[in-house]
């Protein structure tokens, strides 16, 4: 069936919220055909508190009850001996052989030191000023150790090198390189020797 729009007239305006008179906080109507009645309890919530009281009573009196003493009744035991047994042997101390063996023999392992052709080098650091490096010398010195200072002159001007040196395998480097570390000397790189 066909409806006719135009003949509806026009919607209603809703008020715009926030504009008027303020609503007092907290203020809700409240329908007028509530006549302060009180809610009915309801009957589930009754039943549950009712059976959890129940079984909390009941438990009560189970522990009350355990806790009663219970008649001891004293039955005869007849004693019967067991067989005389034989003591058993003592055990033999074991001394085993291998022991010994062990401790009057000496393993010598033999390895071999891998020759290296070609010394090394390390350098802690590279600086624009003498003064710089001349300062981490006396670090590396308090350390225990000597360093030399080495101008180089390239492309970007002019380095002043501390480096130690030279070594004569690389496991020697990394031991002073780690030595150097634990004093607080960080950043030295060992590189094989290209000074002569």
């Amino acid at each position: 069936m066909a409806v006719d729009y135009a003949k509806r007239g026009a919607p209603k305006k809703k008020k715009p919220v926030g504009k008027g008179k303020p609503a007092a906080r907290g203020a809700t109507r409240k329908p007028a055909n509530q006549k302060g009645a009180k809610s009915p309890v309801p009957i589930r919530a009754l039943l549950v508190t009712l059976v959890v009281i129940a079984v909390f009573v009941s438990f009560l009196w189970f522990l009350k009850k355990g806790d009663m003493p219970t008649p001891v009744v004293d039955e005869p035991v007849d004693t019967v001996s067991a067989p005389a047994l034989e003591p058993l042997p003592e055990i033999p101390a074991e001394r085993w052989q291998y022991i010994e063996e062990l401790e009057s023999q000496q393993v010598e392992v033999e390895v071999p030191e891998l020759a290296e052709s070609r010394r090394r080098l390390m350098q802690c650091a590279s600086f624009r000023s003498h003064a710089d490096a001349d300062n981490l010398k006396a670090r590396i010195a308090m350390a225990g150790y000597e360093s030399q200072i080495r101008e180089t002159t390239g492309s970007n001007g002019r380095w002043f090198r501390v480096i130690l040196g030279p070594f004569d395998n690389l496991r020697d480097a990394q031991r002073t390189n780690n030595q150097l570390q634990r004093t607080g000397i960080y950043g030295c790189q060992i590189w094989l020797w290209n000074l002569d």
